[in-house]
């Protein structure tokens, strides 16, 4: 454990990368004090939370060294309305800005803030290779990334150690792209997106628990980090692996069109969108990458 961090402060404790997080951190030696917007119940180390307010359980600030900020709208959940849209800025930026403000005013002795934010803030980029040092893109999600960092630079600016997570596809069979991609390969009815070229950057969510872990117990890390796996794969790549790991046949392909038809905007911004990022900084240090290929990864995840 990092010598002058000893309790932790977690929101989106309920969702898929936080979920899996508290145990590890516990058993690291931190105190964990999740920040919630239900029902606070302290024998639970769950302290109240109000997103947006910013208002924050005064008791957990006394002693909160390090905060990992990973509440977020699940950028997935549904067409992109305009109602969605400004659903899924609030609770990125109106939310971040909340939070880093109350911490600050509160005076709160915080070391770090690993912040939640993802490799959408490259936009489309074909196979172009993408690291920490790359231009942000162009489009919506590419916006609200941006957007997203800078609503946290006042900790930066106010001389924090901030970190942000530009995380990549994160990989587990209990949520996120995968679980919503068994049932289809299960049926046999699994397949590549349109012409399966553009490129997918991956990580197994056991990669995801350990570099938060090795960024909290290494202070001489700070700035943007790419949270993907060194060898991103094209989604005809992926799909063949996918089907291999699950014995089934892959021989449909969802046309760019039919899913435009269904996803709308999201279909192009997420699903056919093209990153090819690779984590150069992470590469650059002593992490060691538990699942770097992905065919292995898969394995591990799905126990074949």
């Amino acid at each position: 454990m990092s010598s002058n961090i000893s309790q932790v402060l977690v929101t989106g404790s309920t969702g898929l990368i936080g979920s899996v997080l508290v145990k590890p951190l516990e058993q690291s030696g931190y105190a964990v004090k999740k920040l919630v917007r239900s029902a606070a119940d302290p024998k639970l180390n769950k302290f109240s939370w109000d997103p947006e307010t910013g208002n924050i359980d005064p008791s957990v600030l006394s002693n909160a060294h390090a905060l990992i900020h990973l509440a977020g709208e699940n950028i997935a959940e549904g067409r992109w309305t305009e109602e969605r849209k400004q659903k899924l800025r609030n609770s990125r930026i109106k939310v971040t800005k909340n939070l880093c403000n109350t911490l600050l005013k509160s005076k709160v002795p915080l070391k770090v803030a690993i912040m939640a934010s993802a490799i959408g803030y490259y936009g489309n980029r074909g196979s172009e290779v993408l690291t920490e040092e790359s231009s942000p893109g162009t489009g919506f999600l590419a916006d609200l990334t941006k957007e997203w960092e800078e609503a946290n630079k006042i900790i930066s600016d106010n001389g924090i150690r901030l970190i942000n997570l530009r995380i990549g596809i994160v990989l587990s069979p209990n949520g996120g792209a995968l679980s919503k991609m068994m049932l289809p390969f299960q049926l046999g009815l699994g397949g590549q997106l349109g012409d399966g070229k553009h490129y997918m950057s991956w990580i197994a969510l056991d990669d995801v628990i350990n570099i938060i872990l090795f960024l909290l117990k290494n202070p001489e890390i700070s700035g943007n980090i790419n949270v993907t796996a060194p060898n991103p794969v094209t989604n005809a790549e992926f799909t063949k692996a996918f089907a291999k790991v699950l014995y089934r046949p892959s021989f449909f392909t969802v046309p760019a069109f039919a899913a435009r038809i269904a996803f709308g905007e999201l279909a192009d911004e997420a699903l056919f969108s093209s990153c090819r990022a690779i984590p150069a900084r992470l590469q650059a240090s002593s992490y060691k990458f538990l699942y770097p290929n992905l065919l292995p990864a898969l394995e591990h995840l799905l126990k074949k």
